[in-house]
C-alpha cells in the first residue's frame, strides 16, 4: 500500500477484475476516490459503491481498465485532446476524469464548460 488513496484503489479493481472477480472492498477511501468513482457509475464503468464496516464496497459495471494518471498533468482546455489520445484506444471509447475549478468532470464536460485542471484518472 502507498499514500496514493485513488491510485490503490483503482489498481485493486483491476487486480480483482483480472482475477475475475464482480466486486472489490477497499479498507482505505476518501471523498475524492469517491467522487472519481461516482463519475465512473454515472458513465456504467461502476455498477454501484457503497460504505460498508468493513470498507468502501464497489460492484463492477462494463469497465475494463480504470487506472490513475501519475504524475497528474496540469492541462489546458485546447491540450485535453492529447491526453485523450494518450490513455484511451478510441476518441468515442471511455472517459478521462479530469480535477478542474468547478470539481471532477469527465473530459468531454471539460471541453464543453471551456475548463482546464489536472488528469487524474481514466475509465474504459
Amino acid at each position: 500500500m502507498s499514500q496514493d488513496i485513488v491510485s490503490d484503489g483503482l489498481n485493486r479493481i483491476m487486480n480483482a477484475k483480472r482475477a475475475s472477480k464482480n466486486s472489490v472492498t477497499l479498507k482505505q477511501q476518501s471523498k475524492f476516490l469517491s467522487q472519481i468513482l461516482a463519475i465512473g457509475k454515472l458513465k456504467g464503468y461502476i455498477e454501484s459503491y457503497h460504505n460498508t464496516p468493513k470498507g468502501l464496497e464497489i460492484t463492477f459495471g462494463k469497465v475494463n481498465v480504470c487506472k490513475s494518471v501519475k504524475p497528474r498533468y496540469v492541462v489546458k482546455t485546447y491540450e485535453i485532446d492529447k491526453y485523450v489520445r494518450r490513455y484511451l484506444p478510441s476518441r468515442n471509447l471511455g472517459i478521462v476524469v479530469i480535477s478542474t475549478n468547478e470539481g471532477l468532470m469527465t473530459h468531454q464536460t471539460a471541453i464543453d464548460k471551456g475548463l482546464g485542471g489536472c488528469v487524474v484518472a481514466y475509465f474504459y
